[in-house]
């Protein structure tokens, strides 16, 4: 079903589309496209948009994407936020109602937020491999990332969803197997899988606080006004705010 709603939208790149500016600027992959052809939600695509939230971004970036050289798992997850918000905006306006909670009062209010204009966050530049340098304060260790695409975040909530009733998932230590490619020098997985089983918690955050200020991505952060008169920075996501208008 999904491999046919992506086949459905590389073969209609005719169709009307718009080109999507992507965060990363295409820097991350091999095709290095700084954009891509997104087309417009239309009445037969309300069939995705009935099937519920659990699919519904993946299905309609594989049928929205008019690209037959880009994979929706190859996608930053940055880009994938690009794209979303494209969807909704020229299907249903920028204009987004949020259910909140005002921090003084404890009382739930909602609040409107502008998505036309979320700019562009980035860092420093990857190397042409599409990697970050890293030396990490506590072990010393020189390491080598990379942001992590669609794909594997999929797989690892796939992992978890799966994972024994009662116990932790790793996600923490699943997503560094992801990002760490290089260490010391070396690609062994063997190696590189048994460092960050005993990497110290400040070098784990240490790479999460770098990936967070340097993968390129839309700030999704808006200062609302609540109620009780404070200013209250809120994100916006993709939870059931921002999909509430397609259904």
């Amino acid at each position: 079903m999904q491999d046919q709603s992506r086949e459905y939208g590389q073969m209609n790149f005719s169709l009307p589309h718009d080109v999507v500016p992507l965060p990363s600027g295409g820097v991350f992959y091999k095709n290095k496209k700084k954009s891509l052809k997104v087309g417009y939600l239309t009445a037969a695509d309300e069939n995705i948009l009935m099937g519920g939230t659990a699919d519904l971004a993946t299905n309609l970036l594989r049928a929205k994407i008019y690209e037959p050289d880009m994979r929706v798992e190859d996608l930053l997850e940055g880009d994938v936020e690009a794209i979303l918000v494209f969807l909704r905006n020229t299907s249903f306006g920028p204009e987004m109602v949020m259910n909140l909670v005002d921090p003084q009062t404890r009382k739930t209010f909602q609040a409107s937020v502008d998505l036309s204009s979320l700019p562009i966050v980035s860092g420093q530049q990857p190397s042409e491999d599409g990697t970050f340098s890293l030396h990490l304060p506590k072990s010393q260790t020189s390491i080598k990332v990379k942001p992590l695409n669609y794909g594997e975040l999929m797989d690892i909530e796939r992992q978890a969803t799966s994972y024994p009733q009662g116990r932790v998932a790793p996600k923490v230590t699943w997503r560094l197997g992801k990002q760490i490619v290089e260490m010391n020098g070396s690609t062994d997985r063997a190696e590189i899988t048994k460092f960050i089983e005993q990497m110290p918690i400040a070098d784990s955050k240490h790479i999460k606080k770098f990936m967070d200020e340097n993968e390129p991505k839309l700030d999704m952060n808006k200062t609302v006004l609540t109620p009780s008169g404070e200013k209250l920075t809120v994100n916006v996501g993709f939870g059931a705010d921002f999909f509430r208008p397609f259904f």
